[in-house]
């Protein structure tokens, strides 16, 4: 049985080529996304057989380095391509329509782990009544709830001030610069002018005119990605070993679900444009 590649073998491969594209990410994100769900098999298996503490923090350092791999990875490609990093083309539409700047809100992992939290409290409320500890997300202590909430209102503040980043980002398409660029290229199109070194001396005015924008949307991401990591690593960090554990499951089960879902949908989507484009020949 062939083993499959590791997404740090796409990773190590992509750099000594230099292939950056957005292709090789998709393989390097397929290959990332397997090893989450062995992460996941492993995460269920210690949570039913309640492994000690010294292991499970082994088993929590491992994941959140998997996760820290991903965006080192992505911090990589977008130096060559943050546009396809902002639209990727590896996701589904479903995940696309839930996407902030390239990735999940970090302010989403609170709701996540207040909406685990409350099933997990309602599931053993009459063992909490009793005073037994069950010692999962339903089992936060005041102290717990009063750091999470500071770090919520942190990360709130900090979501907010990242998506002010972006608009401003965003507005700089319609500054006077490409206001002027595209009424000359328009120009030019409507007379039908320009030889092929003129042609050269616009491309490179272009180009010279969409850099820093782009440069300025790589910045943006990357302090995006960089409170998505703290978001998840301050959680954790929060969290008893034994509650991280329950934390990690949650989070690994929805992305890989909505994945899914996502690219069902896709599918049938695809399927029935097919049908309908047969039926009208």
């Amino acid at each position: 049985m062939s083993v499959p590649p590791s997404s740090a073998l796409y990773l190590s491969q992509a750099t000594e080529h230099s292939n950056f594209e957005g292709e090789s990410f998709h393989k390097f994100f397929d290959c990332w996304l397997a090893e989450q769900n062995q992460h996941l098999n492993d995460l269920l298996e210690a949570e039913s057989s309640q492994v000690p503490n010294e292991r499970a923090q082994s088993l929590i350092d491992k994941v959140l380095e998997h996760y820290e791999s991903y965006y080192k990875a992505k911090s990589r490609w977008a130096k060559h391509d943050v546009l396809a990093m902002l639209s990727p083309s590896w996701r589904s539409s479903l995940e696309e329509a839930f996407l902030w700047i390239g990735g999940w809100r970090p302010s989403m992992a609170f709701h996540l782990l207040y909406s685990k939290s409350s099933l997990q409290f309602e599931a053993r409320l009459n063992e909490l009544i009793q005073g037994i500890r069950t010692c999962d997300m339903g089992d936060l202590s005041a102290a717990q709830l009063t750091q999470l909430d500071d770090m919520q209102r942190r990360a709130i503040r900090e979501e907010r001030g990242i998506t002010d980043m972006m608009a401003k980002q965003q507005e700089t398409v319609a500054d006077a610069p490409m206001v002027k660029l595209s009424q000359v290229v328009s120009e030019m199109i409507r007379a039908n002018e320009g030889g092929e070194s003129e042609n050269k001396e616009l491309e490179d005015k272009i180009e010279s005119t969409l850099e820093p924008k782009v440069e300025g949307l790589e910045k943006v991401l990357q302090k995006a990605d960089d409170l998505r990591l703290r978001t998840l690593q301050g959680i954790v960090h929060i969290l008893s070993p034994q509650q991280a554990i329950h934390f990690l499951i949650a989070a690994a089960e929805l992305h890989l679900r909505l994945h899914e879902w996502g690219k069902k949908k896709d599918a049938r989507r695809a399927n029935e444009d097919n049908s309908s484009h047969n039926s009208s020949r």
